[in-house]
């Protein structure tokens, strides 16, 4: 078999995922990138295996770890939680609800077309018992838990920039 499509999609992903991280996590901002991505990581270790053990998604090709799980290392483990860390970073934490909401949007759409992509033209992705529709959610409610969490775990942080704004 021949996949040089797929391999080259999988380094390019991790080339580019690295370059994202790079050039757009702030340094001062690192801290936060870091618990961002571990946390997708959970979340797709979690229910990436899940789906995957159910057999509602599949992926025929795989470049790591082939014999050792059956989702994707790459996007499972590295790429979303890459996309999280952005997500996470640059979140319009004190602007109105409809761009908050768009933003939303904006993100889950990019990762289920993506999906999409190399669902219709790779052999990286394939649905079993799985819709675009199920991504969808899945990836909303991953990024809203992700969001939740951030929230609680910097909530001192928070906090204490506003208590900050208010003395002065």
């Amino acid at each position: 078999m021949n996949n040089k499509l797929e391999k080259s999609i999988e380094i390019s992903a991790w080339i580019v995922a690295a370059l994202l991280l790079a050039k757009f996590v702030p340094r001062k901002r690192i801290r936060e990138a870091h618990v961002a991505f571990l946390f997708k990581q959970v979340i797709t270790w979690f229910f990436g295996l899940l789906v995957v053990e159910k057999n509602l998604i599949s992926y025929p090709y795989r470049l790591f770890f082939k014999k050792a799980i059956k989702s994707s290392f790459t996007f499972e483990y590295f790429v979303f939680p890459t996309l999280n860390v952005l997500f996470n970073i640059y979140y319009p934490e004190k602007r109105n609800l409809f761009l908050k909401a768009s933003y939303y949007a904006s993100h889950t759409l990019l990762v289920t077309f993506l999906e999409w992509i190399a669902l219709k033209y790779t052999k990286l992705i394939r649905y079993e018992n799985w819709t675009l529709y199920n991504t969808f959610i899945s990836i909303w409610l991953s990024y809203y838990v992700s969001r939740q969490y951030q929230r609680w775990f910097f909530k001192n942080k928070f906090t204490f920039t506003r208590w900050l704004k208010f003395l002065h």
